[in-house]
């Protein structure tokens, strides 16, 4: 009954096929090519130099968007200064951010990201040459070319399109913008961290142009004891809004890109800067290849061995890096027309019957209810639409299922399903 998730999900874009289709691999791959010419853009590296390094790549981003949005967004840089392990002297840090307004609900956010900073083998050295080509100008052209394909649409919510900062020094760009994003009192319902997204060929060879990977957060990040405690009587450890958005996400249609669910924060061993959001309490997904090629991360550009290190453009797969694309448009814009999910109370204890309730959400027309089996990865079957915000479903068991609601527009837009457990609303 998987598929049910799949048709419910879709109906979220009833006519995103144009925009995404406009994505352009050319467009692309000029826009990494222009990143990887910055010879470095080290957070440590120069923010003066017209040419070379972080300041002369911020001042490229914002121009991009200036270019081809125009009036259609407006820009922010938010700014701090930081310090840290890997930053021996405070150091100005600047995100590049640009908003596009939605037309009916504008403090409704969903955010697309990826960090412009690169780094060598040795992650204190600012001055070589630092190309950056999949980690992370993928993700930064990417962000570029959705805001190109997507800005001069208009949605009931707003899209951010962010070029953050810092990443590699620590996350210190994705949490400037999370705290933009609080500071603004901006109801973000979804961050997709977009970080290696531009190759299919692993270090050992292993290709995989179908699937991306998408990580996200099971017990919250932000959950207090309380939380920790009622998720282990009731259950919710596989149902926070990031688990959620991922699930969404696995519904989404994009020809030739799967998405492959990983139940886990991120990678073993490492972070990005969708963790900030979600120790914000805000859901967030990571996005990243099938395949990573550890020869082509962190790592001075040379031969060594016989073997070729470093990260430059044609150790990517171009094709792939579009299709990634892609689905972050699709995402971005079925998010941005949906309404936000509810927030959904259960109660069944000593029941043959199964009673739930919610809030109503600005924008909604109707509602779904889900269940699956407490054993079950995927939601299984919508139970009932309704246009109220309580639902009585005789003969059903609550401790047999878990439960969730999604809000639905009048022109079918779909939220995520949020679930009807300790963890699981927004």
């Amino acid at each position: 009954m998987k598929h049910l998730l799949y048709t419910a999900v879709l109906l979220a874009a009833p006519a995103l096929a144009a925009p995404a289709d406009d994505v352009s691999q050319a467009r692309l791959k000029a826009k990494v090519e222009r990143l990887t010419a910055f010879g470095t853009r080290h957070t440590l590296s120069s923010q003066t130099d017209p040419k070379r390094g972080i300041g002369a790549a911020r001042t490229w981003a914002e121009g991009e968007f200036r270019s081809a949005c125009g009036n259609a967004v407006e820009i922010v840089k938010p700014e701090t200064m930081v310090s840290g392990a890997l930053i021996p002297q405070p150091t100005r840090l600047v995100d590049v951010v640009a908003i596009q307004r939605g037309t009916l609900r504008p403090d409704e956010v969903v955010i697309v990201q990826g960090h412009i900073d690169s780094r060598r083998s040795d992650g204190m050295d600012a001055t070589g040459d630092s190309p950056g080509a999949n980690d992370d100008g993928s993700g930064v052209s990417l962000v570029l070319e959705s805001a190109r394909v997507l800005c001069h649409s208009r949605f009931a919510g707003t899209i951010v399109y962010a070029v953050l900062s810092g990443e590699e020094q620590g996350l210190y760009g994705g949490k400037l913008l999370s705290d933009y994003a609080r500071a603004q009192h901006w109801t973000v319902k979804a961050v997709l961290n977009n970080d290696i997204v531009g190759n299919s060929m692993g270090s050992d060879g292993l290709v995989d142009d179908s699937h991306v990977r998408v990580f996200s957060e099971g017990p919250r990040a932000n959950a207090d004891a309380g939380m920790t405690k009622s998720q282990r009587l009731m259950g919710g450890e596989n149902d926070s809004p990031s688990r959620n958005l991922s699930r969404y996400m696995a519904g989404l249609d994009e020809p030739g890109l799967a998405v492959r669910q990983v139940w886990r924060a991120d990678r073993m061993g490492r972070g990005g800067d969708h963790a900030p959001f979600q120790e914000a309490g805000y859901p967030a997904v990571r996005l990243t290849v099938a395949a990573e090629n550890y020869d082509a991360q962190h790592q001075d550009p040379r031969v060594e061995g016989g073997k070729t290190y470093g990260d430059t453009i044609d150790r990517m797969d171009l094709a792939y890096l579009t299709r990634v694309t892609r689905l972050n448009v699709r995402a971005a814009a079925a998010l941005a027309a949906a309404p936000m999910p509810p927030a959904a109370d259960i109660k069944g204890a000593v029941s043959t019957y199964t009673t739930l309730g919610w809030k109503p959400v600005p924008g909604a027309a109707s509602y779904a209810i889900w269940r699956r089996r407490t054993d079950a990865p995927m939601w299984e079957e919508k139970v009932v639409t309704t246009t109220a915000t309580t639902a009585v479903l005789d003969g059903v068991r609550a401790d047999d299922w878990f439960f969730g609601v999604s809000a639905i527009a009048a022109d079918g837009s779909a939220s995520p399903i949020a679930s009807a457990l300790p963890g699981g609303g927004f």
